[in-house]
């Protein structure tokens, strides 16, 4: 039987992979040994979404509470199945640049070490193997906020006669910019995963997500921005609004629409790409309007303030530019075309869970 490997296989992304995955008749081998409720608190941990994806897949699923930094633990799961692994998605991550400041030996070694491990595990065990790497836009650093921006009743956008005024591309530089603790070790991850296919020839993805997101997604303040939006709205918390008058724009793309993609360079590799990935021109919202969409599908005013000291290193405006991935994946396009109905599945799925 062939099998795919899925690290962080409890969180937003890992957890699709491995239901997709299995569901298409693969076994799924996951690894999370869920660090989410240590970075972000109790009411983060992804056991649940664990538990979930046992009793769908049942044994299709094998679970290894493993360390993706530990070689000692990760070696021998490639070693058990080697050439049977067809697919490593590769999710497991400290995704927090606020937290990175807190921890940055932590921080550093799981983004880039833990990816170094994944690597070599597979360049050693499973060179034929895909690799598909989630990075994040943060590898851009700050550069973005160097862009021509005009300033809106409720949001900020890039001048209408900007070249990037469908996103942001892959050429952006990753030079001279302040990335965040967070983004510099993601970036390290990035380069590593394209190194891996240049230098070994192995078949290599890094995907840079805007915001990822989903009904599943154990949202926290300090990461997984439309779940904590929504459960902060359904439940009452207070919620607040960090810098740029709460006009900072988001692309945001669903969790399935990303296992797509996946699923379409799976099928048609590549060697040591890098794509940009998100919402783009068609899913998209500040926090601004995020807070009134959350607010008309709850029926509650939202209780906010807001604190002018934006965080280090973020993004003002940024919307990806899908161009390279659609135009050496055609048939992939965004089933949820819509940030609102991303809103309203948060919603409709957790009104259980969450009140």
């Amino acid at each position: 039987m062939s099998v795919v490997v899925v690290t962080g296989s409890g969180g937003l992304i890992g957890s699709e992979a491995a239901l997709f995955y299995g569901k298409e008749g693969y076994k799924v081998v996951g690894i999370d040994n869920d660090m989410r409720q240590y970075f972000f608190g109790k009411e983060s941990s992804t056991r649940w979404n664990r538990e979930r994806i046992e009793q769908v897949l049942g044994d299709k699923y094998e679970h290894h509470e493993a360390d993706i930094r530990n070689w000692e633990q990760i070696s021998p799961i490639f070693e058990k199945y080697k050439s049977d692994i067809a697919l490593v998605v590769h999710t497991a991550a400290q995704p927090s640049h606020d937290w990175a400041a807190k921890e940055p030996f932590t921080d550093f070694s799981i983004n880039a070490n833990g990816t170094l491990v994944m690597l070599e595990a597979t360049r050693q065990h499973c060179p034929e193997t895909v690799f598909v790497h989630l990075s994040t836009n943060k590898v851009y650093g700050d550069r973005p906020n160097t862009l021509p921006l005009v300033e809106l009743e409720k949001r900020w956008e890039l001048d209408a006669s900007h070249p990037y005024q469908n996103g942001i591309p892959e050429e952006m530089s990753l030079d001279n910019s302040m990335h965040s603790l967070f983004g510099a070790s993601k970036a390290a991850a990035d380069l590593l995963v394209q190194e891996y296919g240049r230098y070994f020839n192995i078949k290599t993805a890094a995907f840079r997500g805007g915001v990822l997101s989903g009904p599943q997604h154990s949202g926290a303040q300090l990461h997984g921005f439309p779940s904590y939006l929504m459960r902060c709205a359904m439940t009452g918390t207070h919620y607040t609004v960090i810098g740029y008058k709460g006009k900072q724009v988001r692309d945001v793309i669903h969790c399935n629409d990303v296992i797509r993609a996946i699923d379409a360079f799976f099928k048609k590799p590549r060697v040591a790409q890098a794509y940009n990935l998100g919402g783009g021109r068609e899913s998209n919202t500040s926090v601004l309007e995020g807070i009134a969409m959350c607010e008309e599908i709850t029926g509650k005013k939202m209780d906010t303030s807001y604190t002018e000291t934006n965080r280090m290193g973020d993004h003002i405006w940024y919307i990806s530019d899908l161009s390279k991935f659609k135009s050496h994946y055609p048939d992939w396009k965004l089933t949820y075309p819509s940030v609102r109905d991303i809103f309203q599945e948060i919603y409709d799925f957790n009104k259980t869970r969450w009140t």
